[in-house]
């Protein structure tokens, strides 16, 4: 089965209704069942205080991306090479970047960031 991973950026968007070429990715994942989600998105958007119950319950059905043996490290690096660039690398970005990598899936996302780490690495960026 194909996976898709979906970013903080472009949960929160379809959360919030709107319609975008990301959002409407996010929403076809979901219905197909094949949506799941980096660690730290899991983080991210449970970290929004007041989240209705309806939200939380979505976000704890999506399967989640296991960290794997060396993740860390290669993340670290990854990061690393877009620094040595002089280019952003927030480190949640490289988290998430890291996990779909890892899990070789493609990452949906709103945040133009990701493409940097897609420079550098194996990351695929949707839309």
């Amino acid at each position: 089965m194909t996976r898709t991973a979906i970013d903080s950026s472009s949960l929160i968007g379809y959360l919030a209704g709107r319609d975008r070429a990301d959002t409407r990715l996010v929403h076809a994942a979901l219905e197909r069942g094949d949506a799941v989600l980096p660690p730290v998105v899991v983080t991210e958007v449970l970290s929004q205080p007041g989240l209705p119950t309806p939200v939380v319950d979505l976000i704890r059905s999506v399967t989640q991306l296991p960290v794997t043996d060396g993740y860390w490290e290669r993340a670290g690096e990854a990061r690393a090479r877009l620094l040595a660039k002089g280019r952003r690398a927030p480190l949640a970005d490289a988290l998430i970047a890291q996990a779909c990598i890892d899990h070789d899936v493609p990452l949906v996302t709103h945040d133009a960031d990701f493409r940097q780490f897609a420079a550098v690495t194996t990351l695929r960026v949707l839309p």
